[in-house]
């Protein structure tokens, strides 16, 4: 190595006294240079130089916010909880493309077959399956860190539904714009999303964060197909008095969510405090 910290400016590096560029520049050379580190610690303080490095190293090994999260800080929320939205499972960028593939090919389906059932009876299903894929052990990459995180398991679970339902609802109403013809029926999806999203967290102190969306989405399914065989025309939850039921039962769940929430704080088992294996 040809160049070297001057001796002045060492000295005014270890008083806290050097300035950019030139503490910029004397900060990377001595994280190569050996001797120039030998020569700061006989001009410095040990400790204050100790401390110093490991301030930078901490900075150095800090992660690195991504798009996302840094453009949730920007818009105000808080970092801690932007990192947690940033880490839900089912934002991954390939979650997102699936979900995206399997809208556009069930739209196509409506054009070709023109059954705008189709559409209604899946949107409601993909919020509903990403809060499942959210939460648990087995599906969450981070669940071990959330175990013991500081954190309430039910506000967990919110920042992730949150998360889950922003982007899933926004999906579900870009594909609602490919199906004008329809009017305000391809908007029926919505209130059966919430009642189904909100029905299934209510069940997951009980069932767990598997067990409990996948039963209510098969009952989902068991009505439309029931609903199917007995009428004809509009399918009955798509029709004023199913919506109008579906609204309720989103009441009703998220009442019941409220009552249990105390019962959401996760085991390092897995599963729910009071409530089944997950």
């Amino acid at each position: 190595m040809t160049w070297h910290v001057a001796e002045d400016d060492l000295r005014a590096y270890a008083q806290g006294e050097l300035a950019p560029p030139m503490l910029w520049s004397a900060d990377t050379h001595l994280s190569a240079c050996a001797e120039c580190r030998a020569r700061l610690a006989a001009v410095g303080d040990p400790a204050a130089l100790d401390a110093g490095w490991e301030r930078l190293d901490a900075e150095l090994d800090a992660p690195r916010p991504g798009l996302l999260e840094g453009l949730l800080v920007r818009l105000g929320v808080a970092g801690h909880t932007a990192r947690l939205l940033t880490a839900t499972p089912v934002l991954r960028r390939s979650w997102l493309l699936a979900v995206v593939f399997v809208l556009g090919l069930t739209v196509l389906a409506v054009y070709v077959v023109d059954e705008p059932t189709l559409f209604l009876a899946l949107a409601p299903l993909l919020p509903l399956a990403g809060v499942a894929l959210s939460y648990g052990p087995g599906l969450d990459p981070s669940y071990e860190l959330a175990v013991v995180a500081p954190m309430h398991g039910f506000r967990l679970l919110m920042v992730r539904t949150v998360a889950v339902l922003t982007a899933g609802l926004a999906l579900n109403g870009l594909a609602t714009l490919a199906l004008p013809e329809y009017g305000l029926l391809a908007l029926a999806w919505l209130l059966p999303a919430l009642a189904l999203t909100a029905t299934g967290l209510a069940l997951m102190p009980r069932l767990g964060p598997v067990l409990a969306p996948a039963l209510v989405g098969g009952a989902w399914l068991t009505l439309l197909a029931v609903a199917k065989q007995h009428t004809h025309g509009t399918l009955v939850p798509f029709t004023t008095a199913g919506q109008s039921a579906a609204a309720a039962l989103a009441v009703l769940a998220a009442l019941l969510l409220f009552q249990v929430r105390d019962r959401f704080d996760a085991r390092p088992t897995g599963g729910f405090a009071g409530g089944g294996a997950a």
